[in-house]
């Protein structure tokens, strides 16, 4: 299951930097595949978003951070449990029960980013 950004977020920034395959962003801010991955070239996403790892995608949230679902991967294959959730201070960063993923799905998904 990726993890989610919920409404209570104070947009402190602590989550960022601690995600290992670079799926947080600011509110407002484009996203990339190939940012903090070793993507290059066209992409296809579990979800079938088909990109060019460089090519900046839409924000998904105007004001708030937020997580790219297809980046997600609960920093399975870096660490124990997600990052973005152990520094939150307001506890905002919690499972997204839309996207649900096994381990082995989530090793997958973290295969694809770095391949």
């Amino acid at each position: 299951m990726a993890i989610k950004i919920t409404d209570d977020c104070i947009n402190c920034g602590a989550c960022e930097p601690e995600c290992p395959n670079g799926a947080i962003f600011a509110g407002g801010d484009e996203w990339r595949f190939s940012y903090k991955t070793s993507l290059s070239g066209t992409f296809v996403s579990k979800s079938g978003l088909e990109a060019d790892a460089d090519s900046p995608q839409e924000a998904v949230s105007a004001d708030l951070y937020y997580i790219v679902t297809d980046k997600c991967t609960e920093c399975v294959g870096f660490h124990e449990e997600p990052q973005c959730a152990s520094v939150c201070p307001v506890d905002c960063c919690l499972p997204d029960e839309d996207h649900v993923e096994s381990k082995e799905e989530l090793t997958e998904k973290m295969h694809s980013l770095h391949p």
